[in-house]
């Protein structure tokens, strides 16, 4: 294969109306339908990964990730056979695992599809009539079982899995709910249909055995087992009143937006008729789209109504866009909760895609919440232009959905964007980035790029101009008017020249390197340079029966690249077609050549991107890429030849990192610096530097103010403090003198106490001095000899005996009554201290304050 590689590494754009068309597969990581294949992206992060289909795929028709968050199911709208395929997302990068096909089977597309709860089965339904509903054991790329789908009418068509139950299916479409139970080999159905048949447009289980289903009069319908248990019709939703007078107001101010009609308010028609487009169970309730612009949440309940509504979450009206009141009315067509179901994702049908946050206050309060971008707007229609410029890593974009865009393809942003009353059909930017030049169907405009809008400087005669191009220096501008190629100066929009000779529509214009020559080509198979200081063709090269798309210049201006409707890219120089390469069976719609002149790329009518090495290669030998599912319209490669942006009709716009992995070396290796300057308006500033003033004229009156309510205060606290020091004072000195007497009263306790031991002592010694005497008169008995007299000392020794336990034990009280008086006396008076020293630092602290 060539040396030549490309890699997505940044994709704007998201695919409408695919079932299940975006899922979450970690609480950060959202995964989406975007060109022919699916994209996935890191909300804080910030990171891409582009999953493409298969070959010749013209983008998914229906998504489905497994309940494990492994595995990713796509059906695809190819040319023959349709496409069902199986991709593995814990490879790097995913990879496909299972290509699924049924030769028994009559290929249809497949417009649902449905993974069973342990991911081993995989159940896919083809919209009715001649539809089908088969049951995949996908691993083994086994058809397990098929079951014809027979409807009087078409429509969209939904199947999905039993949350519990690998066998238990349920598929709703025009005029059908049925269930279905697989059972050895076949699918059978396991319900009776009862009343008139309703138009089901979504369904989603709730429980084991409950599925709610919303059809296309409003209706929510709530079948258990089979059987109708609950319904409701549901209002249609007119916007809160915040947002329509906010509509009223931008529409006020956008007399800077061009004037023109708007198109008519065609959602007013439609106001009587709600539609359940969308439906999402979660933990609480379901959540359910029922009119354009809005999602309703609701819970379940313990009442007779089964489930309540309980908040409405609305799409934000966007301020840059020309008609507020539509922007913010698009039908939603995809809800998915993320894992925790701290986040809701909503796809709409313009391409665009919303988020809330379920943990938001706007929950809490009675007011209506609103959803904002996922990460920005999108185009939402095909894309008509596409520039790049030198000083800044942005790109530009116009689109017939009549949006002018600025990317950061750096940060993977959107930068600035603009939503004007007519189409615009090409783009350029001026090399410093801070001007572009816009060709509309009524006039050209000259641009400035501001901070945060974007203001028209300039606005030239030139209608339905489809091309036009700033020189490599920014000083010259050319514009293709009709037939002509007028030449203008950047600086005094005086037109300087006018190329005239081409008699087709003129679909490319492209500058040499230095700026003395332009070269064109045109509807009529003409390929022409001019010499811009004579204002003359130089060389022509005509081939009549080419719809010539693009061109591209080398570097050295000497070849020129074309591509046109004859299936090859040819190689021009010295007025000859010098080299073919043929398209092998598609037909080349733009082309875009490195600056180092090694590397060519050529976008196709499959939306496919082709890298090949130059010298241009005869046989196959080119690396191609999926990548968009309409034709690419345009295509760019950055001046440091680091990346190729590509725009496609699909409205999506991928950026390719390039790798040149042969003999020739990237022009620039070194990190580019890049421009940081932006532009402002003066009026902006002086705005700005009025509101300033205004704000620092409120602050100082706030600083007055606050300063005299400071010195009112302190006064105010001042003479509390006085008099908080009075009573402190005064009351310290009451304690101070009860202190005194307390001391005072201690003291004569202590005396009193004193006084009575002492007599205590006195009164003992007393008692003690006749026991002494007896007991030496018993001694002296006993040393005589025996008597009568014995018998009585023995006696009275007795009772001195007793009377000494007597005296001992009396000692013994009265020593325990003095202590006991001692310690009471004593923790009274440490109580009272302690009391009186406690208060007294209260006040002390108090005085301080």
């Amino acid at each position: 294969a060539a040396g030549v590689a490309a890699e997505a590494v940044a994709v704007f754009g998201c695919r409408p109306r695919v079932a299940g068309g975006v899922c979450f597969l970690e609480e950060q990581v959202v995964l989406h339908a975007a060109g022919a294949g699916c994209l996935r992206l890191h909300l804080e992060q910030k990171w891409h990964k582009f999953i493409p289909g298969t070959e010749k795929s013209r983008g998914a028709q229906a998504l489905a990730v497994s309940p494990n968050r492994q595995y990713l199911a796509v059906s695809e709208a190819v040319e023959e056979p349709p496409s069902l395929a199986v991709y593995e997302l814990s490879a790097v990068p995913a990879r496909r695992r299972r290509t699924l096909a049924a030769a028994e089977l009559p290929a249809r597309e497949a417009v649902s599809l449905a993974f069973s709860p342990d991911c081993r089965y995989l159940a896919a339904a083809a919209a009715p009539p001649e539809g089908h509903l088969t049951y995949w054991l996908w691993e083994r790329q086994r058809l397990m079982a098929a079951a014809r789908l027979e409807a009087a009418g078409s429509g969209v068509c939904q199947v999905s899995f039993s949350p519990q139950d690998n066998a238990q299916l349920c598929i709703t479409g025009n005029g059908f709910f049925k269930l279905f139970k697989y059972s050895e080999g076949t699918l059978k159905q396991t319900n009776l249909q009862k009343g008139d048949p309703q138009n089901y447009l979504c369904h989603a289980w709730l429980s084991e055995e409950e599925v709610i289903c919303g059809t296309d009069t409003g209706k929510l319908i709530l079948f258990e087992t089979g059987q109708v248990r609950w319904e409701t019709s549901v209002e249609y939703k007119k916007p809160p009143r915040e947002l329509e007078e906010y509509a009223r107001a931008e529409e006020y101010e956008s007399s800077d937006v061009f004037s023109g009609l708007a198109s008519e308010d065609h959602g007013s028609q439609q106001d009587s008729m709600p539609r359940i487009s969308a439906i999402a169970a979660y933990s609480k309730g379901f959540a359910c789209s029922s009119s354009p612009g809005v999602v309703l949440l609701f819970e379940k309940t313990k009442e007779k109504e089964v489930y309540k509504e309980s908040q409405e979450i609305w799409l934000p009206q966007d301020r840059f866009s020309s008609e507020p009141k539509q922007s913010g009315r698009q039908d939603i067509i995809c809800i998915c909760f993320s894992p925790s179901e701290e986040t809701v994702v909503v796809n709409t049908n313009k391409n665009q895609l919303y988020m809330f946050s379920m943990l938001s206050d706007d929950l809490m309060k009675e007011k209506a919440a609103y959803f904002a971008y996922l990460n920005f707007s999108l185009h939402s229609a095909s894309i008509t232009g596409l520039d790049i410029c030198i000083w800044k890593p942005i790109l530009a974009t116009c689109s017939l959905d009549r949006s002018v865009r600025i990317w950061n393809y750096k940060t993977k942003t959107l930068e600035l964007y603009k939503e004007y009353r007519e189409e615009a059909y090409t783009v350029s930017l001026h090399p410093t980035g801070l001007f572009c030049l816009v060709g509309f169907s009524d006039k050209l405009r000259f641009i400035s790029l501001l901070y945060e809008d974007m203001h028209v400087f300039k606005e030239l005669s030139v209608r339905k101009c489809r091309e036009c191009s700033f020189s490599n220096g920014g000083h010259l501008f050319a514009a293709v008017n009709g037939n002509v190629i007028q030449i203008y100066s950047s600086i005094t929009f005086e037109n300087i020249n006018n190329l005239k000779g081409h008699s087709g529509k003129i679909h490319a214009v492209k500058w040499s390197a230095d700026d003395a020559k332009l070269v064109s080509c045109d509807t009529h198979g003409a390929v022409y340079e001019w010499n811009l200081l004579t204002g003359k063709r130089e060389a022509e090269c005509v081939f009549k029966s080419c719809i010539y798309s693009s061109i591209a210049l080398s570097s050295d201006d000497k070849i020129i690249f074309a591509v046109g409707s004859d299936q090859t890219l040819k190689e021009i120089s010295e007025s000859s077609i010098q080299h073919e390469v043929p398209a092998f069976g598609v037909v080349y719609t733009a082309v875009a050549v490195s600056h180092s002149g090694y590397m060519v790329f050529v976008g196709t009518s499959l939306g496919t991107i082709r890298a090949m090495k130059y010298p241009l290669p005869l046989t196959k030998d080119f690396n191609e890429y999926q990548a968009h599912a309409g034709a690419v319209t345009k295509m760019s490669i950055t001046s440091d030849d680091l990346f190729l942006i590509t725009a496609s009709e699909d409205g999506s716009i991928f950026v390719w990192k390039v790798y040149d992995k042969g003999g020739g070396i990237l022009k620039w290796e070194k990190e580019v610096d890049y421009a940081e300057e932006v532009l402002i308006l003066r009026s902006d500033i002086e705005e700005k530097s009025q509101a300033m003033l205004n704000l620092q004229i409120r602050v100082k009156e706030l600083q007055i103010e606050n300063d005299y309510q400071l010195r009112l205060k302190d006064m105010c606290f001042n003479e509390k403090i006085k008099e908080l020091e009075e009573n402190f004072t005064q009351e310290i000195d009451s304690l101070k003198t009860k202190h005194q007497i307390l001391q005072a009263e201690k003291e004569k306790q202590e005396l009193q106490h004193q006084f009575q031991l002492s007599e205590m002592m006195n009164k003992q010694a007393r008692e003690n001095i006749p026991l002494f005497s007896i007991s030496f008169v018993i001694f002296i008995c006993f040393l005589l000899p025996e008597s009568d007299s014995n018998q009585k000392l023995l006696m009275e020794n007795e009772k001195y005996q007793e009377l000494q336990e007597k005296s001992q034990r009396m000692q013994e009280e009265y020593e325990k009554q003095l202590h006991n008086l001692q310690e009471s006396k004593s923790r009274a008076v440490k109580e009272l201290t302690e009391h009186y020293e406690e208060r007294l630092n209260e006040k002390s602290v108090l005085l301080e304050e």
